[in-house]
């Protein structure tokens, strides 16, 4: 299942039933699951690990080094999980020795065509990225996350679970789980109402964390003092939670500006 015109190096890893079409090339250091299917003119490289029936199309290049002027040429790697769709033109890092060492990239993503992560990012599962996503390095994805086409995102940005990132925009801060964010210089403009539907949550649900939404970015009073009031308030939801323990966990305070919109009217 290797096209003689493939081109593997000694020392790879190859899984079973791998697909290896024609004008692939695979490293030495690279380790691909079982059932992948290279389509064509696939290029892995570096430190690179492919989870089982991951799927890579034309002119994809996963585990080249990292675009970083600190890259000391060190053995850092990338991991890239089961069961993804990569497309044509994807390009993936490896990461730096001065984070964590390694790019990751969860289980059952979709990377449309010219999607780029850079080094160091950890991209959770169940994400999906249209056409020409940019992810700057140190970028955290978290799972179920969505990003409409065109969108550029900032080094070291966090964006939460269950996002979805309006096409054109980009994203200079954080943005909350179940946030949606639009414009050239995104804001905050509501939840991801429909994302969350999509996901099987309950009616009830998702009024609580509206109401929640409400109470942290138009309530009365300091932003940490409504953080904490939220935080008593909606205690035993585990998606309000989320969204606290975000806030809580962030190395920098939320900067992303705050508006009112349309994004979280239906419900």
């Amino acid at each position: 299942m290797i096209d003689p015109s493939a081109r593997i190096d000694a020392g790879a890893v190859i899984g079973k039933d791998v697909s290896i079409g024609p004008y692939c090339t695979v490293g030495a250091h690279v380790s691909i699951g079982d059932g992948c299917r290279l389509i064509a003119h696939v290029n892995l490289t570096g430190h690179t690990t492919i989870g089982p029936r991951t799927a890579i199309h034309p002119f994809a290049s996963l585990g080249s080094p990292p675009q970083s002027v600190s890259y000391r040429g060190g053995p850092t790697r990338l991991v890239v999980g089961a069961d993804c769709d990569i497309r044509e033109n994807v390009t993936m890092n490896t990461g730096t020795e001065d984070d964590r060492g390694v790019t990751e990239v969860g289980d059952h993503c979709f990377f449309m065509v010219g999607s780029h992560v850079a080094h160091d990012c950890k991209v959770g599962s169940h994400v999906v990225f249209a056409n020409n996503i940019l992810l700057g390095g140190h970028v955290t994805i978290g799972d179920h996350v969505v990003f409409g086409g065109g969108v550029a995102v900032r080094q070291f940005v966090r964006i939460g679970e269950g996002a979805m990132i309006v096409g054109l925009s980009g994203v200079r801060a954080d943005v909350i789980p179940f946030g949606m964010a639009h414009g050239p210089l995104a804001d905050l403009i509501g939840l991801n109402v429909i994302g969350m539907r999509r996901r099987g949550l309950a009616k009830a649900d998702v009024h609580r964390v509206r109401s929640a939404y409400q109470a942290l970015f138009f309530g009365e009073g300091e932003f940490r003092a409504r953080v904490e009031r939220v935080a008593s308030e909606y205690g035993a939801d585990p998606l309000v939670n989320k969204i606290i323990e975000f806030i809580r966990a962030g190395k920098r305070p939320l900067t992303m500006a705050v508006r009112r919109g349309v994004a979280d009217a239906e419900t």
